[in-house]
């Protein structure tokens, strides 16, 4: 009889022992989820919490709990979802160096007004410029604009000029988020509120981090040559105008000022320069006729000034419309990039992806995109293969249906 109740006492014992053991381990399991009032961490607590901190009954605590679970799924799975993206953006940068290829990408005109305006606030830089769009913006080395307003609340418009644009400073933070990294502010809406708006848009930009050519509060700054350097090797992109309104926004005639080329003469020595230092010299510049398909005399003469003094590629602004593209001395000229981010509406624009590899060799892609209701979003099947079609028709070089541009 002893030795049956030993047993039964030793059967029990293990039981208990084994029941504090899975009581210690749920408990250490469910620490990160108990709610101590006074304890909790600062970071932790959200609006909501803290406007019910001092509900003290079993019935208003509960739910609390149970919110707050749901915030802990939520933000861990934020957190892993992040995470996932910064692998695979590491990972996509990773490849890069490896073969030690560049890539840069060139925009149309950018306006910030009434449309950009409605969608940025609504929803931010997604109501301006798809996500999936965005994403290939962002991942480029490079990326290059056409700022087509100054950043500025000052100032008053221009008279007798059809159509004047300007955008508070604040609204900078959105090139930021695209992933921009210089801009041209050499066009013919600049200077549209005077010169204290125009040096308003350099503060802007300087505070952003955003490099910007074609306009400086001195003819030596408006001319620099705007330099990124990427895997070793340094760009050099190069912003000028041939539209400006009077002769008074020519740097040479008041400061602060644009850059201009009627005359290449001074174009032409900055080139020269840029090519002692830069492994790869891009010039970007305002020209031609608004709505016009095919370029004008003049814009194919400043194109081979360009390219004679030793510029890579030259992309242009302003037309609001696609040009075409051709080749001189083995060197693409893009004439016109048309719109990106201009209004409600754009039915036909692309982007110009140029990749450069670890040799300095360049290839050349067409991305074509659209906008409707103030988004831009890239063009797809049908309509992407349109654009590429027309682009092919218009230019002297070949346009394949990748987008691929060669010298035939």
């Amino acid at each position: 009889m002893n030795k049956k109740c030993r047993i039964i006492l030793y059967v029990l014992s293990i039981v208990m022992v084994a029941g504090c053991i899975a009581a210690v381990a749920r408990t250490k399991g469910s620490t990160p989820e108990v709610k101590v009032p006074g304890e909790e961490p600062a970071a932790v607590v959200s609006g909501e919490d803290t406007e019910h901190a001092g509900a003290d009954s079993g019935a208003d605590r509960a739910p609390a709990r149970e919110e707050n679970e749901t915030a802990v799924e939520t933000t861990e799975a934020e957190e892993r979802t992040e995470a996932a993206e910064v692998a695979e953006e590491a990972e996509a940068g990773g490849q890069a160096e490896a073969d030690g290829s560049t890539t840069i990408l060139f925009t149309g005109d950018v306006l910030f007004a009434n449309a950009f305006k409605a969608g940025y606030d609504a929803d931010g830089i997604k109501g301006v410029v798809a996500p999936e769009l965005l994403e290939e913006l962002r991942a480029a080395d490079i990326l290059m604009v056409n700022n087509e307003f100054p950043f500025s609340d000052r100032g008053t418009p221009m008279a007798d000029k059809q159509f004047t644009f300007r955008c508070s400073p604040g609204y900078v933070k959105a090139l930021n988020e695209m992933g921009v990294d210089v801009v041209s502010l050499a066009n013919n809406h600049t200077l549209d509120y005077g010169r204290e708006a125009l040096s308003d848009t350099f503060a802007a930009l300087d505070g952003a981090g955003i490099l910007y050519g074609g306009a400086g509060d001195s003819a030596e700054r408006a001319k620099q040559v705007q330099v990124i350097e990427v895997h070793g090797k340094k760009y050099g992109f190069i912003a000028v105008s041939r539209v400006v309104p009077t002769a008074d926004w020519k740097v040479e005639n008041a400061v602060p000022g644009l850059f201009s080329c009627y005359d290449t003469t001074a174009l032409v020595e900055v080139i020269k320069e840029a090519r002692e230092t830069c492994d790869y010299v891009a010039v970007y510049p305002h020209w031609g006729v608004e709505y016009q398909a095919y370029p004008e005399a003049n814009q194919t003469q400043i194109a081979k000034a360009c390219i004679d003094a030793g510029a890579d590629v030259v992309v242009g602004s302003h037309t609001h419309c696609l040009q075409g593209v051709s080749y001189i001395d083995g060197k693409p000229v893009f004439y016109s990039l048309g719109n990106f981010i201009f209004g409600q509406s754009i039915d036909r624009s692309a982007m110009l992806e140029v990749t450069i590899d670890a040799a300095g060799r360049a290839s050349y892609r067409f991305v074509p995109v659209y906008a409707a209701g103030g988004v831009t979003y890239p063009a797809e099947g049908g309509q992407a293969e349109s654009v590429l079609n027309y682009l092919d028709g218009i230019s002297e070089a070949a346009v394949a249906s990748d987008g691929t541009v060669t010298e035939d």
